[in-house]
């Protein structure tokens, strides 16, 4: 089989990109691991930034989004039981979309079906080949049978745990890591949601997050240690410990229900550098995480889509090779805010094992701080509605 791009990962960053590859007459296959059912099932957050939620709108998959997302003009932030709002739209003209990542994901596999795009599932052992001369491909294993893809170009969308990022040599490839010592337990209920927007919650028994996916889908968190199970937390214990740390007036109003999916997920912030060697290009969580306290995984690797999709158009339809040349260099300036931003979230809402007393009280000093001053709420707000593309 040949084609111009390659993708490896089949998730929405991948079909995304694809998609839009399609529009400007550039043909390209994904790969994907998993069964299409996986993929579409998958159970994600999914607050959308501004420009996320224009660039589905441009790869046409934007229609069920606009008539079922909710649009967010503000958030919430509380310390000890308090919160105050920020206006996101009021500050900075902009607003923000809750609209379930899984949903993106099926919108963009309905579109990509439509448009004839091909995507083949089920694709084991993918191998990428030849990434630092002119004629890279890939293969894969299918039905028991290896297949081939030649190629121009190999985009790397299989995500942290994918073999693109493996395939750049040790020598090249720069790594930052930090892991934080808690993890969030999510669950998810056919209840109508805490409130009309999302509510994080800073206390000194730990971080708690009320948001939505729909009118009567509502997903909480809650901080936990890293090593309790899922099975240490009943759903009336959950209940609990999320009213003793969200405002309480959120506390008193508060519908409870049975969960129908409830995991435990550790917190990590991760760049890899360069996000381009040879002819591979690494796109979204292949290249990094960020803790889910500021929103910007999702969107990071639709940034990511943005700046590759326009240098390979230029490529391919200008001969302007700058884009993809500047790749690397264009992504990583947007992904390091990205992850500033969500450490900073991240550190300012979380109980830390070794921040005692003093700790609490400083961060319940810098929630004040943002209360009272328009500047730091301002700086908030620009970075959680999303710096430009």
């Amino acid at each position: 089989m040949r084609t111009q791009v390659c993708i490896i990962g089949g998730g929405p960053s991948g079909v995304l990109l694809s998609q839009l590859l399609h529009q400007a007459g550039i043909d390209s296959v994904v790969l994907e691991r998993r069964p299409r059912e996986h993929v579409l099932a998958r159970i994600r957050a999914g607050v959308l930034e501004w420009g996320t939620v224009e660039m589905l709108r441009k790869a046409g998959a934007g229609a069920r989004m606009d008539a079922e997302g909710f649009i967010h003009a503000g958030t919430y932030l509380s310390a000890q039981n308090r919160g105050f709002r920020i206006d996101f739209e009021g500050l900075t003209g902009k607003r923000v979309m809750v609209y379930g990542q899984t949903e993106v994901t099926r919108d963009l596999y309905d579109v990509r079906e439509k448009s004839g795009g091909a995507i083949i599932d089920r694709a084991e052992g993918v191998q990428p080949h030849g990434l630092d001369t002119e004629a890279p491909f890939v293969t894969y294993v299918r039905d028991g049978e290896t297949q081939r893809v030649d190629c121009d170009f190999v985009a790397g969308c299989d995500g942290f745990h994918g073999i693109s990022r493996q395939s750049i040599p040790d020598s090249v490839l720069r790594t930052y890591e930090k892991v934080y010592p808690f993890g969030w337990l999510g669950v998810l209920s056919e209840t109508p949601p805490a409130h009309e927007e999302l509510i994080y919650a800073n206390h000194e028994r730990g971080f708690a997050l009320c948001s939505m996916r729909n009118k009567m889908l509502s997903r909480y968190y809650i901080q936990v240690p890293l090593d309790h199970k899922v099975e240490d937390w009943p759903d009336q214990a959950f209940w609990d410990e999320l009213r003793r740390r969200i405002p309480a007036d959120a506390a008193e109003t508060l519908v409870t229900g049975p969960s129908i999916e409830k995991s435990i997920a550790p917190l990590r912030s991760f760049v890899a550098e360069p996000m381009r060697w040879g002819r591979l290009f690494l796109v979204g969580d292949a290249a990094h995480i960020v803790p889910p306290t500021g929103a910007k995984g999702l969107n990071l690797a639709v940034s990511d889509v943005h700046y590759l999709h326009e240098g390979l158009r230029a490529h391919y339809l200008d001969k302007d090779d700058e884009g993809i040349e500047r790749y690397s260099e264009r992504a990583l300036a947007r992904v390091w805010h990205s992850e500033r931003f969500s450490w900073q979230m991240t550190t300012l809402l979380h109980r830390f094992p070794d921040q005692g007393a003093f700790g609490q009280k400083v961060q319940e000093s810098e929630l004040a701080y943002l209360e009272m001053s328009r500047a730091a709420r301002t700086a908030l707000a620009e970075n959680y509605v999303g710096l430009p593309f």
